[in-house]
């Protein structure tokens, strides 16, 4: 079987890689432990270092989240999302249902997942929201550290969100799913 080629901007192939391969790359050493990046329709998207802010935000939410969550749910932070064979992201932060593996988490399985943003927002807002749509995750909040402000993205439908809205720093977040959760991110 032929191994797929894309074209790039620039009118040059690539060879695009499959969860599995990448996988075994870093079983073997090719691709070391350390290494922050996701896989995005084949291709390896590297992150960048967390600014301290970035950190903040994600703490306070981690604290938050993990204190009121329910016992049917699960918190994973950063954990890898295997969206399809060429397909995986770490949102800094998600929530699906306690007692599955990590590796059998589809994106109809996650009720929540979050993107702290501090210089990826056009990313996180675009091309990644997008992905979580396709991929059927449930909600997407990408937060805007510079702001504050959260980007709430609802009800997948055909690879689009069906609701957005902005909420403000002053605003306070909830989530039905964790009754008891709530934050301001202004008092951040």
């Amino acid at each position: 079987m032929p191994t797929p080629v894309t074209r790039a901007a620039e009118g040059l192939d690539r060879r695009p890689f499959t969860v599995d391969e990448i996988l075994r790359m870093q079983e073997v050493g090719i691709i070391s432990d350390d290494e922050n990046f996701e896989l995005v329709e084949g291709e390896i998207v590297p992150m960048q270092a967390k600014s301290h802010f970035h950190e903040l935000v994600k703490s306070s939410l981690n604290l938050k989240l993990a204190r009121a969550l329910p016992e049917h749910l699960w918190l994973g932070i950063e954990s890898s999302l295997y969206l399809s064979e060429r397909t995986f992201l770490e949102p800094d932060l998600s929530i699906y249902p306690r007692g599955m593996k990590l590796e059998s988490v589809k994106g109809t399985d996650v009720l929540l997942a979050i993107e702290v943003s501090a210089s990826t927002l056009a990313y996180d807002r675009g091309l990644k929201a997008r992905l979580y749509a396709r991929y059927g995750i449930q909600e997407l909040w990408v937060i805007d550290v510079a702001t504050r402000c959260t980007h709430v993205h609802k009800a997948p439908v055909n690879g689009t969100w069906g609701a957005l809205w902005t909420h403000q720093p002053d605003d306070v977040l909830t989530f039905p799913a964790i009754p008891d959760f709530s934050i301001r991110l202004s008092d951040v």
